[in-house]
């Protein structure tokens, strides 16, 4: 089968070329939607393709990303962003998936959105990325667009990683938002828990807050959702040094799934704070134990997983005396970042003063 990739932009001169680059290696056909650009984006653009058009602009990703597929001809469609890039390895995957001769509806991805040096993904989730073309899929939603998955759909171990070089203006969003709001339009699930984020990463703490229960009250939301809005309202109770809060969301999470990591971690990080160490071992320790979850779509944070809770548990138990812990930890920290900062600063701390340790 042959294979579209479509893409929205609009002022990515610093990467567009290095994302084409990548794509003109597996696709067969790349669509190319601008939305006003001032710089040199289409003229790069028109280096890799022909099928290039303009569209106006109308506060809404997903009317845009609709119309990008609506130019799409082949078998399958990729969506992609100006910022993301796909390496060779995942290239090849991609190349053997369209020479599959039984195709499933719809392809979930990995997303990374951050890593290590190597490249091994640190914050990572699945996402809809690859379709049937003749499924007619569609994008919903004005801002955090997604396609509903739906039909048969497979998860791949193929990622794409989003290589962000400057910041997305912080209002953006939040002024989409506000405009809908304006116009009366009410939110679906979706669209709440992300409205109520967008209002935490401005830092509109007390105002997220109100959203995201809110949010919590609408049936029919997903239930990874809702773990991610009580991590996101236990960050926001943590901003306003609300620990006791923080601490009560978090717990109220394990109504919906069992104790994850990136839950966990936090839980041992609220108690550490609190200067409560035996506590805040054991709810690290959880951390170090607990499993993921990559398939059901959730917020993936590595470091929840192993680093942080290792390093943080050397702290706390060097902090209650209990140096051979806190050195094993530290070992076991140094061997996941070995040129992290704050492990070069360990082990030069533990040389120094604990060498009957080093032996």
């Amino acid at each position: 089968m042959n294979l579209s990739v479509c893409m929205i932009v609009k002022n990515e001169e610093e990467v567009i070329s290095r994302c084409l680059t990548c794509v003109k290696k597996f696709a067969d056909e790349i669509v190319v939607i601008d939305t006003g650009s001032t710089d040199q984006t289409k003229n790069i653009v028109k280096n890799f393709t022909e099928k290039l058009y303009d569209f106006k602009w109308q506060d809404d990703f997903s009317i845009a990303r609709n119309f990008a597929f609506s130019k799409a001809t082949c078998d399958l469609i990729m969506w992609l962003d100006a910022d993301d890039i796909v390496l060779d390895e995942d290239i090849d995957k991609i190349n053997q998936l369209k020479k599959r001769e039984t195709q499933a509806d719809m392809y979930m991805l990995e997303y990374v959105m951050t890593h290590k040096a190597d490249m091994t993904p640190i914050f990572k989730y699945m996402r809809e990325r690859i379709f049937l073309r003749e499924k007619n899929y569609k994008w919903v939603d004005p801002i955090h667009e997604v396609i509903i998955p739906s039909g048969k759909v497979e998860c791949l171990p193929i990622k794409i990683y989003h290589e962000k070089i400057k910041a997305t203006p912080s209002q953006r969003n939040l002024k989409i938002y506000k405009k809908l709001l304006l116009k009366k339009i009410k939110f679906s699930p979706r669209q709440q828990f992300y409205y109520a984020r967008e209002l935490m990463f401005n830092q509109k703490y007390k105002q997220a807050i109100t959203e995201f229960n809110k949010f919590l009250k609408m049936p029919n939301s997903w239930v990874e959702n809702k773990l991610q809005a009580h991590i996101d309202l236990s960050r926001c109770y943590v901003a306003l040094e609300e620990r006791e809060k923080a601490l009560n969301v978090l717990f109220k999470s394990f109504m919906f799934s069992e104790p994850r990591s990136e839950i966990t971690c936090r839980i041992g990080n609220i108690f550490y704070n609190l200067k409560k160490y035996d506590q805040a071992i054991f709810w690290y320790k959880e951390a170090l134990n607990s499993n993921y979850h990559y398939d059901n779509g959730a917020f993936i944070e590595s470091d929840m997983h192993d680093f942080i809770p290792s390093i943080q548990l050397c702290c706390a138990y060097y902090l209650k005396n209990d140096y051979e812990n806190a050195y094993k930890y530290h070992l076991i920290s140094r061997n996941i970042k070995p040129e992290d900062p704050v492990v070069i600063y360990n082990q030069n701390f533990f040389a120094k003063h604990f060498e009957n340790l080093l032996k």
